[in-house]
């Protein structure tokens, strides 16, 4: 029997404000435990909290982002359950009549274009964390989080494959990351996924039992998480046994699920709206306003630098799949590099040695790699010498000019000069000068080789290759 997979993404991403959605608490990362708290956040009796305008705002940019409708009457409702991370007993969140509704978003697979659409995105804010102890039986609660604002956005049951829940999870993220309203760090929790997936019999229109997985941070366990349990339910269907509904947690370190809790339905939290929040009611100009002020997202950035730069599919892909990394490159074309060699390195040479950091953390400016690579056109160094040159740069931050100075490193182009080496190369290679006048041009490598070791890599390549050519010709 062949089976369909099903699949739809809760995604959580903690909106990039300073302060926290109803009170006035900081939302940096990495303070000690429970100082950044205060009654509201904490839920004490006969507190009231008050909505952060800048949250709203951030839910509208996702919202036109995505092609989606912005409900201009919306309302903050309490959904209730107990756990010790939570001190109100409730989240406050929305649920009936949330901001954002309707979006859709396009992926690519295998070089095929799927539209997956988005069934709401609603403002809530964030529960606290518990911190287990590893030595006894202990776990210990850490509030800071707590009222963090949090942007959940629900998918339609679109995806078909763990590949495009990969690839609707990277789009996202690139485009709240576009929109700069969300850092999108996953190691620190500010943007993670739970996936619902389920398997029915190909053809079939009802959906299959579902399950849950929790509270993934890379984009790496939400695929082979999916992998796994598309695996995991097509042999208990295959075998004849049902597929309980619950919430699973992945282990990355056994590589499989683990139930975690029986699946939680809306009528479980006991819903109703929010006595302390009055409805949000948001006037269609401050939409239009916000819509004027949205950048150049992925996909339109992405079809520019095809047009405007000549760059081929792949590598407008890579660049604008981060809006620091793209603007990078741009910024390296304007210090005077041709885009395609600047794609080439950045895509190479930098990414490389960035090993999975952010671009803003790189020592070397845009400016600093288009002006080495503007050295490598005007002929002054080498593509070889010029990696040396980049890694340096990597290490110290110095500029090109000022490392080329201080390792005697520019390049050797004058004929005069290397025309004697040249000839001394020939002269004391008799039989590979002979196997080349037979026929045998691929030792035009050999001989440009032994010019380069003589000249410690600073011989112009073009202009050795033009003096033995005439040189082996005579």
């Amino acid at each position: 029997m062949e089976f369909e997979t099903v699949i739809g993404l809760e995604i959580h991403a903690q909106l990039k404000t300073k302060s926290k959605i109803f009170c006035g608490c900081s939302t940096a990362f990495g303070a000690p435990p429970n100082t950044h708290t205060c009654p509201i956040c904490l839920g004490m009796p006969g507190v009231l909290p008050v909505l952060n305008k800048k949250v709203v705002e951030y839910a509208i940019k996702m919202g036109l982002a995505t092609d989606s409708t912005i409900n201009t009457f919306n309302q903050f409702a309490r959904k209730n359950y107990f756990y010790p991370d939570l001190p109100k007993g409730y989240q406050t969140s929305q649920f009936d009549l949330p901001i954002v509704e309707f979006g859709q978003v396009e992926i690519e697979v295998d070089g095929k274009q799927k539209v997956i659409g988005i069934t709401r995105m609603h403002m809530e804010e964030d529960a606290g964390k518990l911190v287990h102890d590893d030595r006894e039986p202990l776990s210990y609660v850490d509030l800071n989080r707590t009222g963090t604002p949090l942007l959940e956005i629900v998918s339609e049951p679109d995806m078909r494959s763990p590949e495009e829940a990969y690839a609707y999870l990277r789009k996202l993220h690139a485009i709240l990351r576009y929109l700069d309203i969300c850092d999108g760090n996953m190691q620190e929790g500010s943007f993670r996924c739970d996936a619902n997936i389920s398997l029915r019999p190909l053809g079939q229109k009802e959906l299959g039992t579902r399950t849950e997985l929790k509270n993934m941070n890379s984009f790496k366990n939400v695929q082979a998480a999916l992998e796994y349990e598309v695996r995991r339910q097509r042999d208990l269907l295959l075998d004849g046994e049902e597929i309980v509904q619950e919430t699973l947690l992945w282990d990355p370190d056994r590589n499989r699920t683990e139930s975690m809790r029986s699946k939680e339905e809306a009528h479980d939290y006991r819903y109703f709206p929010c006595p302390d929040l009055i409805p949000i009611v948001i006037e269609k100009s401050w939409i239009e306003e916000i819509r004027q002020s949205l950048p150049e997202l992925p996909d339109a950035r992405k079809e520019r630098f095809k047009s405007e730069y000549e760059l081929p599919e792949y590598d407008a892909v890579i660049l604008t799949a981060s809006r620091d990394l793209a603007t990078y490159f741009e910024k390296t074309v304007k210090a005077g590099a041709k885009a395609k060699k600047a794609s080439n390195w950045i895509m190479t040479e930098l990414l490389r040695e960035l090993k999975g950091a952010e671009v803003s953390t790189c020592k070397v400016s845009s400016k600093q790699l288009g002006s080495l690579l503007v050295m490598v056109e005007d002929g002054t160094i080498s593509g070889k010498i010029a990696k040396i040159v980049f890694l340096e740069m990597m290490k110290t931050g110095k500029d090109p000019a000022m490392l080329v100075e201080e390792k005697n490193l520019v390049q050797v182009s004058d004929q005069g000069e290397l025309l004697v080496l040249v000839q001394d190369i020939i002269a004391a290679n008799p039989s590979q000068v002979e196997d080349y006048k037979a026929g045998k041009t691929k030792l035009m490598g050999y001989f440009v080789g032994q010019l380069m070791q003589k000249t410690k890599g600073k011989a112009n390549p073009k202009v050795a290759n033009e003096l033995f050519s005439k040189e082996l010709a005579g």
